[in-house]
């Protein structure tokens, strides 16, 4: 939108899928003028070889409880529901249907060590639940930093079994950052206006922004932690426990890299699910021709993605086709080729992909989304208590986020209060 108003009822930090769901919660409500405001978000659809791609968000995960499934559905999205094969794989990755089923075995023991362990008083890294010397150590790990975005050494036991997965997880043929720009439409957000100063000393609180000042009675930010515990968003009086509390939840590392695919390869299925390695944390998971498409999408975290990125998509891709090449032949060398990456931690306004708990600052989730006075709420996928590092988390969030500020905004409004009434 070109320009904005002076002054709002509420001002949205972010156009993020919290952003966005606290945003079409307070337009649902019609009661209270709003506007969002957005540097730049981490859901992100890209076409570079005429099909989407997402360089962000990815899956509707446990998308049979997935609140945004039904919405894309309504928006005319193209759901694909084959289930992806990410415990069984292994022997398409070089390893025995006996070795493969011991890997399954170890991943349900360490699930049960897991659940077993956060029942205790004290809080542990994820880690110290490996069996030493186990023969699926490193696999663990990686695939640690493939969902957590960090090694097992830095992810809290308590944290991550709270999260919920109902095991069903689909993708949208269109691309998720398209079902954000779609729940987006008609809303007020005001692009690249970042916020770099929120002072609510005042009765108003004062927003600066790249675009001016903007006076609102309530505020809901949808920022990543990362720029929590850095203070490159100033809060005046400070805020130190959210700092702390964002500190506690950094973000992880997870990147991709997308490969266009030319040709056929003898006995390399559609939409399969590949291992590089099960021996090295240092490895990549890859998704060959996934929906059809002529791709092989790669993925990978952790300290090792932070390292990549510094070396850049030329060195992601020698790394990846070397992998491939040792699973698929080496003649697959000739059917590759780049075609984008991404380097979330090295991104501004991201500086990272998505939160995890340290070891010791599991109850740092609910300090992170604790409202100051009712007049600063917080939101995004690092504040939900059971979806984090998900976009439904962020999405859901939100909703929570506007729910309480509309609240906050009826008791001293007669006129938001008897809006609210009627819906």
């Amino acid at each position: 939108m070109a320009g904005f108003p002076s002054e709002v009822d509420v001002a949205v930090i972010g156009a993020g899928a919290a952003g966005i769901g606290a945003a079409r919660r307070l337009k649902e409500a019609a009661s209270a003028s709003v506007l969002v405001l957005e540097a730049r978000g981490r859901v992100h659809t890209i076409a570079p070889a005429g099909f989407p791609l997402d360089r962000g968000a990815e899956w509707l995960h446990s998308a049979d409880r997935n609140p945004l499934s039904p919405l894309a559905q309504q928006l005319g999205f193209s759901v694909h529901r084959r289930r992806p094969e990410w415990v069984s794989r292994l022997r398409r990755s070089g390893e025995s249907p006996e070795a493969e089923a011991d890997w399954i075995a170890t991943r349900e023991a360490q699930f049960r060590a897991r659940s077993k362990a956060a029942l205790d008083t004290q809080d542990r890294p994820l880690s110290e639940l490996l069996v030493p010397g186990g023969r699926w150590n490193e696999l663990l790990d990686a695939t640690s930093t493939w969902g957590n975005g960090a090694e097992l050494d830095r992810v809290s036991v308590k944290d991550y079994v709270r999260y919920e997965d109902s095991g069903v997880n689909w993708r949208l043929r269109e691309g998720y950052g398209r079902l954000f720009e779609a729940l987006s439409e008609d809303l007020p957000v005001a692009l690249d206006t970042a916020v770099s100063r929120v002072d609510h000393s005042g009765r108003a609180i004062r927003l600066e922004t790249a675009g001016g000042t903007l006076s609102a009675r309530r505020v809901i930010v949808t920022v990543p932690t990362s720029i929590l515990a850095s203070d490159a968003l100033h809060f005046d009086p400070p805020l130190p426990d959210k700092a702390a509390a964002a500190a506690g939840l950094p973000l992880g590392v997870d990147d991709k890299l997308f490969i266009s695919l030319s040709g056929s390869s003898p006995g390399v299925d559609r939409d399969i699910f590949l291992v590089g390695s099960t021996t090295s944390r240092e490895t990549m998971s890859y998704q060959v021709r996934p929906l059809d498409r002529p791709a092989i999408y790669c993925f990978f975290g952790g300290r090792w993605a932070a390292a990549l990125e510094r070396e850049g998509e030329a060195a992601m891709f020698s790394f990846a086709a070397g992998e491939l090449a040792s699973l698929l032949g080496n003649a697959i060398r000739r059917q590759i080729a780049p075609l984008a990456s991404t380097a979330w931690l090295q991104d501004p306004w991201a500086r990272g992909s998505y939160s995890y708990a340290l070891p010791g600052h599991a109850g740092d989730r609910a300090v992170l989304r604790a409202p100051i006075d009712d007049r600063l709420f917080f939101a995004g996928e690092a504040c939900s208590p059971n979806f984090f590092s998900t976009a439904h988390g962020a999405y859901l969030s939100g909703i929570t986020a506007a729910e309480a500020t509309l609240a906050s905004l009826s008791a001293g409004s007669p006129r938001i209060a008897r809006s609210l009434r009627a819906e």
